[in-house]
């Protein structure tokens, strides 16, 4: 094949989230622990090699038809040594370490992935690249991420800091730590998460430590909450609830550390300057 061509083919595989159909990725099995991992895997390239993953596993469609070994939390580990995988890759931030020592125990190579800081995400896709020998396709979608990621920091560069509590599900209520992927989205948009200070990467928190932390923005990626801003109102004197700068995320988009996390954070960043609009107002009304 042509130079040329070759190139159009890796830029065709990539935008439609599918695998190049020649290549060591045809030759390699990778069982998948996180759907994140799965859609990097295919964002890299190396969607041919999937042989196997995890519930809610849904993007691109294809992966809707691998076969399940479990889901982020708990693994068949006999399931996963019947598809025969050559490499199985963990979520560091949420495969159990049993879950992982037990895999190695029974001599599968497990290949731990970081997703917790954006710039896990092109690493991850060099990664994938790399082990299944698709570099050009995972090279591409590393720096237009990158490239993506630069420009949006650069747009809201200076923008006036808001605190802001991120939700990720409501009953029990659970938020991020700073060490968590949004915790730095919601920095590159201008803000800070009240609570980054805490050390665990998805803690439970009561509604009196969000009360007594007064945040100015409320995220909620809790995609089973219809109406974040009706769950909030109950308790008028919070910031945020006051200005009505209470926004709903796509969770898929937001909470998962693949090239879509670019959306995710377009769409954070947009709540954001929304956010500092009403307080705006707010402030300026007499």
């Amino acid at each position: 094949m042509r130079p040329a061509a070759s190139r159009a083919l890796c830029l065709l595989t990539l935008l439609l989230g599918t695998a190049a159909p020649a290549g060591a990725a045809e030759h390699l099995r990778i069982v998948s622990l996180a759907p994140s991992l799965t859609e990097i895997a295919y964002a890299a390239g190396a969607g041919a090699a999937l042989v196997g993953t995890v519930e809610y596993s849904d993007y691109p469609a294809a992966a809707r038809r691998l076969p399940r070994v479990g889901d982020g939390w708990r693994v068949d580990v006999e399931q996963v040594l019947a598809l025969r995988p050559d490499v199985v890759l963990a979520w560091s931030s949420g495969t159990p370490q049993a879950t992982i020592e037990q895999l190695q125990s029974v001599g599968l190579r497990v290949v731990p992935v970081p997703t917790f800081r954006l710039a896990d995400v092109p690493a991850a896709l060099r990664l994938v690249g790399r082990l299944a020998g698709t570099e050009s396709v995972a090279e591409l979608a590393a720096t237009r991420f990158e490239a993506d990621i630069g420009r949006l920091r650069e747009r809201h560069a200076g923008a006036s800091e808001l605190t802001a509590f991120i939700q990720i599900d409501d009953q029990p209520l659970y938020t991020v730590g700073g060490r968590h992927v949004l915790s730095e989205v919601v920095e590159l948009c201008g803000g800070r998460n009240v609570f980054d200070d805490l050390a665990q990467v998805a803690p439970q928190v009561e509604v009196e430590a969000v009360l007594a932390r007064d945040p100015q923005v409320i995220l909620s990626t809790d995609d089973t909450v219809a109406d974040p801003a009706a769950q909030w109102r109950g308790w008028p004197q919070l910031a945020a609830v006051r200005a009505g700068a209470v926004y709903a995320l796509p969770s898929d988009l937001v909470a998962r550390a693949t090239p879509r996390l670019v959306e995710g954070v377009a769409a954070t960043c947009a709540a954001f300057d929304d956010a500092r609009r009403r307080l705006e107002r707010r402030s300026a009304a007499p």
